[in-house]
């Protein structure tokens, strides 16, 4: 009969004291989680708009929904109001340009430069060429907690990339790729 032998890794536990604050602490401690970089795009009153986000998550599937965070300074927090369409647009790969654009301090149509952008028939301006496109209605009045707005999506529509998956994403403030 052989054995077995379970070999753990030594791990750091670095725990809060008072030479870190909580604030701090909890930025540095999300560093480490890994999330996928979306671009959330709206149209209104004919102007068309767009942000990075990598706070987007699946929230119930029964009604269909995510959860978007937006921070209160972003230019885009004021459209998320009852009933306005928004798409989530998940990032692939090659799609690091148009995540810097969206994050950056050009604004309004300066931020559809790059990107097969196209709109659906209520003219929501969506990348075609995203690993999916998550077509929402804002389907609460928001909550606000701290410096964001927690926004619920309703999910009206969903398009799959046919291409492989090959996500974004966003880690340790930068871009990390997955093999």
């Amino acid at each position: 009969m052989g054995f077995v032998h379970f070999i753990t890794d030594v791990v750091l536990v670095m725990t809060t004291s008072t030479d870190i604050s909580l604030k701090d602490a909890l930025r540095l401690g999300m560093r480490r989680l890994a999330s996928g970089v979306c671009v959330i795009s709206t149209q209104v009153d004919g102007q068309r708009y767009a942000m990075t986000a990598s706070s987007v998550t699946s929230l119930s599937d029964s009604p269909a929904s995510l959860l978007v965070c937006v921070n209160k300074d972003a230019a885009m927090r004021p459209f998320f109001t009852y009933g306005q369409s928004f798409v989530v647009n998940v990032l692939s790969q090659s799609q690091q340009d148009i995540s810097n654009l969206c994050a950056s301090a050009q604004s309004g149509e300066e931020r559809f430069a790059l990107g097969d952008w196209q709109e659906n028939d209520k003219q929501m301006p969506y990348l075609a060429d995203a690993q999916v496109n998550f077509f929402c209605q804002v389907d609460n009045d928001n909550y606000h907690y701290g410096t964001h707005q927690i926004v619920i999506g309703c999910l009206e529509e969903v398009t799959v990339s046919e291409a492989g998956v090959a996500p974004l994403v966003y880690v340790d403030g930068g871009y990390a790729k997955i093999v």
